[in-house]
């Protein structure tokens, strides 16, 4: 089954095309961080309208690519949720349009579940795992039992990792995207000139698996001096390392609590944080973890990982209905339970 799919949740205009899905016959991604960089960040606006001007080039050259022609894909999928809504609108609407057109399956794909299975389109992987599912929205820890079935164990209870990461590089002028900038700049600085507190979470409002980055951020913006310690200079390069390893450590000693309760010893991360450098080492580390990681070109947002979770749910027999649409953000995780309103089906 060759499904074609097409991911728009962002700032990244992009179409795949996988078979049975795992084969990634093709994988054009058309990045929009040039007409971001002025402003530091995403503009909603500009995404969408880049999204609508890229989308038709964009899937012709994953057809191309692949050699097929339209007729010639047996499916078609494109995410729904959660993301930005223009952007969410732009790829939804002519994923569904093409397939009606064609007479095509369609199913709609949960962002979080691309990212997810984004890892298993080149490695084969058993359930259940731990995931650790961290990006520019979300920081998740979670049992996977499943494709669809994700058992969330903890979450951020405020800023995600990716977001702390994008508006410490802002507040410094370092450039965006923060977090790829962030690693570059803190290979360069020591990691222990800075002693950036740790979140200690109330057990009112919070589990043992639970992150939080918001006091971090804040620590790294308007109180640096205050945790710089003797002997060392308050440089860009330092900064980052200190603030890169204390957010990378906040994550890995939560994931690592819930290997321990839980006896998984698989390690599945996915997200465009899946990236950093000194995340993949401190699980690298761990020699009695198996951690997993997507290629890099398959951290960030592409539709080779919402065609690769397609095909399951395709082949399951699942259909979305004309009248899918998009949903910005997905309902409150409910941790502990698999949660397939969130991940799963409509």
């Amino acid at each position: 089954m060759k499904v074609l799919g097409i991911e728009s949740s962002c700032d990244e205009t992009a179409c795949a095309i996988v078979e049975d899905g795992k084969k990634i016959i093709s994988n054009v991604v058309a990045t929009q961080i040039p007409f971001h960089e002025l402003y530091k960040g995403v503009v909603p606006e500009i995404a969408s309208r880049k999204h609508a001007e890229w989308i038709l080039p964009v899937v012709r050259q994953a057809l191309s690519e692949a050699n097929l022609t339209l007729n010639e894909v047996d499916a078609i999928a494109a995410t729904n949720r959660p993301g930005l809504m223009g952007s969410l609108l732009v790829g939804l609407t002519f994923g569904k349009t093409l397939a009606w057109s064609v007479n095509k399956p369609f199913m709609a794909i949960n962002h979080m579940l691309g990212h997810m299975y984004a890892a298993h389109l080149e490695n084969d992987i058993e359930y259940p795992y731990l995931g650790l599912l961290v990006s520019g929205g979300h920081s998740i820890i979670a049992k996977v039992n499943g494709f669809d079935d994700l058992e969330v164990l903890g979450t951020t209870i405020d800023d995600s990792v990716g977001e702390a990461f994008d508006k410490v590089s802002k507040f410094y002028g370092l450039g965006y995207p923060g977090g790829v900038i962030i690693d570059r700049l803190a290979q360069k600085g020591d990691p222990k000139s800075f002693a950036f507190p740790v979140a200690k979470l109330d057990k009112r409002d919070a589990n043992r698996y639970d992150v939080s980055f918001s006091g971090l951020k804040t620590a790294v913006i308007h109180q640096a001096d205050m945790f710089l310690k003797p002997g060392y200079e308050k440089t860009p390069e330092n900064i980052c390392a200190a603030f890169q390893e204390t957010a990378c450590k906040t994550l890995t000693s939560r994931l690592f609590r819930a290997v321990e309760d839980t006896g998984l010893k698989t390690v599945v991360a996915g997200g465009g944080v899946a990236a950093n450098s000194r995340l993949r080492a401190i699980l690298a580390e761990r020699t009695d973890i198996k951690c997993i990681f997507p290629p890099l070109k398959l951290c960030g947002d592409n539709g080779a990982m919402i065609a690769g979770v397609a095909y399951h749910f395709l082949k399951r027999g699942d259909r979305s209905g004309w009248d899918t649409t998009a949903c910005a953000r997905i309902p409150q995780f409910k941790r502990g339970l698999a949660n397939l309103e969130s991940f799963g089906r409509r």
